[in-house]
């Protein structure tokens, strides 16, 4: 298929603000929260608070900016289908443009990672791995319903927690602070699959295997609301097994809430997955924040 790359071919250098759309400044909200969920988790009271800040703004502005400047370039020929108004496929950020842009903050999310010591130096090179695999050939996981998805879950949400728990303590975090983090990861794969709600026509003529292209709307759908709402009945689980009913509790109204939103959802979720993301999400992650609060301090 032959699409028009470009909208506006005679430019040669990038738009200033094409480039902000670029990095997608809306994304950068869940690896940021991830990561003060770690440093909270962690129970540590953090003895030097730039490391703090500066683990937040590797999470979002420079490896979560990297990741979608890769992913736009990636993209492009299926941008140019779905949305051909994107920065890339527009032409507002003319030539290999992107790519430059993602390898140079690749290179920069590394140096960064590097003032964070070996924990968060080794979680930035896994980082900046993830999101190449994720968009790049000859990997692009994106391409599959279920590992792209999952990838993304890990990389947004338990690998930033995991960060922050192993930066502000200097050491590798308690089994409660893994497995908490790891659970709310993989729920956030029911996250990522809201977002292919958008792309069907061009995830299908570019061959990605998105859960709404290969099982339909409506279960998959379904399925992501499962793998939302289970993890975190586990983790309210165990939370009441360790001893911390209160946040329990505060976890089991967060999911009654979202339960009652996800059956809006799924009368009409092509329609409403945008609007899901928008209302239901903030209340998956608020329970991420109620978990960091609840484990921190608990040893075994």
């Amino acid at each position: 298929m032959s699409v028009n790359l470009s909208l506006h071919p005679e430019r040669r250098t990038p738009e200033p603000a094409a480039l902000l759309t670029l990095i997608k400044p809306i994304t950068w909200f869940p690896p940021m929260w991830a990561y003060l969920c770690g440093v909270v988790s962690a129970g540590v009271w953090p003895s030097e608070w730039a490391l703090v800040v500066l683990g937040v703004v590797l999470a979002g502005p420079i490896v979560c900016g990297m990741s979608q400047a890769a992913n736009d370039w990636c993209d492009r020929r299926v941008d140019a289908i779905n949305e051909p108004d994107r920065p890339i496929p527009s032409g507002r950020v003319p030539g290999r443009w992107g790519l430059w842009v993602a390898l140079a903050m690749s290179v920069l999310s590394l140096a960064v990672g590097w003032m964070l010591g070996p924990w968060g130096f080794g979680a930035t090179l896994v980082a900046v791995a993830a999101a190449w695999a994720y968009s790049a050939e000859p990997l692009r996981l994106k391409r599959d319903g279920w590992w792209g998805p999952l990838l993304v879950g890990f990389a947004y949400e338990g690998l930033p927690w995991f960060t922050g728990a192993a930066v502000v303590s200097a050491a590798a975090p308690s089994f409660f602070v893994v497995l908490v983090a790891f659970l709310y990861a993989v729920g956030a794969q029911g996250i990522m699959v809201l977002n292919d709600f958008k792309a069907v026509e061009g995830d299908r003529a570019m061959g990605i295997r998105s859960l709404p292209v290969t099982k339909g709307p409506a279960i998959a759908a379904r399925l992501a609301c499962c793998v939302m709402i289970l993890p975190q009945m586990l983790v309210a689980t165990m939370l009441l097994i360790w001893g911390q009913p209160i946040y329990a509790l505060a976890i089991t109204g967060l999911i009654v809430v979202q339960g009652a939103m996800m059956r809006r959802f799924l009368q009409a979720p092509a329609q409403r997955a945008l609007w899901y993301s928008g209302f239901g999400v903030p209340l998956y992650v608020a329970g991420m924040m109620v978990a960091a609060f609840a484990i921190r301090g608990l040893v075994l």
